[in-house]
């Protein structure tokens, strides 16, 4: 069986995850905790980043590459990437774009955000990962915290600057709906769409994101703020119903390694650090992830 290595809250891994279910691909997924993960990673022949799918004949380290894989393994008529050479460009462009753009500051606010909630970030970061990798985030929160910081180049300041961008990058998808499409691309669900909706994420929480995301009744205000403002807005209306409309159930047979040991949140107690992040199954190394 196909073998997908993630971390469960992963914008990107969700991204990899959508593609495979859409195509009804059967794959194993493996979680792993931050920090872990960069070990499995590259013992299944990727770098330090997930996800990373591994299959009979390649490893493809990279969500562009999972989704472009999948992609050529589903029927013609329900494609991802149209056929035509600029009609492919402009979806693949847009691709690029939220990858390199959209992926980072909204993986970055949502971790800046967070951390501070330990308990809240725990009760849904480790679903689905091994036991012993519970404990060992538990227990090394503080070590765990620092390599974060590092890993994402956080700062003092960075979730403004981060937050910007992500509202930039929402107006800028809401510019594109604004003429009356109902996709990025045109009348025809797209690669762009769902790598929009997959890394807007964070801040929309969808429901039927792979992993349970904490909803806003469990978040504390200002990330309760966020979230409410982003699924207000013309684009996170958008994700979200792309989520609603094409986020098809994960196979059965492809559900994670049993979701050992996840509690229930607690409401955040302080108002300064919030969060849209999440975690339980349902089944690049990007500069990202």
């Amino acid at each position: 069986m196909l073998r997908l290595v993630t971390i469960p809250i992963s914008h990107y891994c969700e991204k990899a995850r959508w593609a495979l279910d859409r195509a009804g691909v059967v794959y194993r997924e493996e979680r792993h905790i931050q920090g872990v993960h960069q070990i499995v990673a590259r013992r299944a022949g990727g770098g330090r980043t997930v996800p990373v799918l591994v299959t009979p004949d390649q490893v493809l380290a990279e969500s562009a590459d999972i989704l472009v894989w999948a992609d050529e393994r589903t029927p013609p008529d329900e494609r991802l990437f149209p056929e035509e050479p600029e009609a492919r460009a402009e979806v693949e462009a847009l691709c690029v774009r939220f990858d390199e753009v959209l992926g980072p500051s909204g993986r970055r606010l949502m971790y800046v955000l967070m951390l501070p909630e330990r308990e809240l970030m725990l009760s849904f970061n480790n679903a689905g990962v091994p036991r012993w990798e519970d404990r060992f985030i538990r227990v090394a929160w503080p070590v765990i915290t620092k390599f974060a910081a590092r890993e994402l180049g956080i700062k003092p300041g960075i979730e403004r600057e981060d937050e910007g961008i992500v509202w930039r990058e929402f107006d800028f998808v809401a510019e594109l709906l604004s003429d009356g499409r109902r996709y990025l691309c045109g009348e025809r669900f797209s690669a762009a769409d769902l790598t929009f909706a997959s890394l807007a994420g964070p801040a929309v929480v969808p429901p039927e994101y792979a992993v349970e995301l904490p909803q806003p009744d469990v978040l504390p205000s200002v990330a309760k703020a966020l979230v409410e403002r982003a699924r207000d807005h013309p684009a996170g209306r958008h994700a979200l119903k792309l989520f609603r409309d094409h986020r098809a159930p994960r196979r059965p047979e492809s559900g994670p390694a049993r979701d050992r040991g996840r509690r229930r949140p607690r409401r955040a107690g302080r108002d300064s650090s919030p969060s849209p992040a999440g975690g339980t199954p349902r089944a690049r190394p990007d500069p990202r992830a």
